[in-house]
């Protein structure tokens, strides 16, 4: 059976990089870093954590199809420019939010 290998150097960093545990605001589970690095509330419980985590990594490869960014002030998704300001950030109905929680780990 044969294995292929990722060419993109890029996308082996990012898989590769940890997740970290620290202490986050009380309504927010995890969070991605523009550079692949996943925070995860140290709060939460276990199953909390491996939940919020699946889910960031949703995030983190969004950000390597290069169809999610953001910046202070604004979400990119897919080419369209979202104000930030006034933003419900994690609501599922947003796009980039809705494929994470179709995809996360439900326990």
């Amino acid at each position: 059976m044969g294995y292929k290998m990722k060419s993109d150097v890029m996308s082996l960093i990012h898989e590769m990089k940890p997740s970290i545990k620290k202490s986050l605001p009380k309504e927010v589970h995890g969070v991605t870093l523009d550079d692949g690095t996943i925070v995860i509330n140290n709060k939460l419980s276990p199953v909390q954590q491996k939940i919020a985590e699946s889910h960031e990594r949703v995030h983190r490869e969004q950000i390597l199809r290069k169809d999610l960014s953001y910046d202070e002030d604004y979400v990119y998704w897919k080419n369209k420019k979202y104000p930030r300001k006034g933003m419900r950030e994690g609501f599922p109905k947003l796009a980039w939010e809705a494929e994470a929680y179709a995809k996360q780990k439900k326990k």
